[in-house]
This record gives structure tokens, C-alpha cells and sequence, in this order.
């Protein structure tokens, strides 16, 4: 079965937008390799979490910062699909 991406977000904070984006992008790239992403109003203020199945793969209070669309389709891609190249999106 192929795993669900979940963005959780704070909507007090405005971030759906930035769900919304970061979601449209992981579904064009990962189309064949993921059941669907899921944006998830959290009722923690703040939050900004990316779970790839049960597992945190990017979480902004820890990192202190939001993660780059480049890193997170990275991060995405080394639990969906290891050996998928990110053309582009590889290069450091």
C-alpha cells in the first residue's frame, strides 16, 4: 500500500497556503509513488509537521524554520522512493 503524506498546520497562523503549495508539489512529483497528501488543521498553535505514514520526516519547531520545497521532496523521496531521481531538485 502506498503511504499517505500529511502536512499538519496551524490555520490561526495563515499557513494553508504554504500546505496547499507544498502538497500541489509533492503530488506532481510523487503521483505514482503516494496514496495522496493530507492537509491537517492542527489545533497546536504553531505546528508546521510533515509526516510521511506515521513518521515526522520535517517538523518546523525543531528545525526552526520551514522546510525548502527542494529539501522536502528530498526527504519524501528517501522514504517513498529511494532510488527516484529529483532531477534538478538533486543538484546541492
Amino acid at each position: 500500500m502506498k503511504p499517505v503524506v500529511t502536512i499538519e498546520y496551524c490555520p490561526k497562523c495563515g499557513w494553508m497556503l504554504r500546505a496547499a503549495y507544498m502538497a500541489q508539489e509533492l503530488l506532481t512529483t510523487f503521483t505514482g509513488e503516494v496514496q495522496g497528501v493530507l492537509l491537517q488543521p492542527s489545533e497546536v498553535s504553531g505546528r508546521y509537521t510533515v509526516r510521511v505514514g506515521d513518521e515526522v520526516i520535517f517538523d518546523r519547531k525543531e528545525a526552526g524554520r520551514f522546510p525548502e520545497i527542494k529539501e522536502l521532496k528530498q526527504l519524501v523521496r528517501d522514504k517513498v522512493s529511494p532510488g527516484k531521481s529529483l532531477g534538478h531538485s538533486d543538484k546541492k
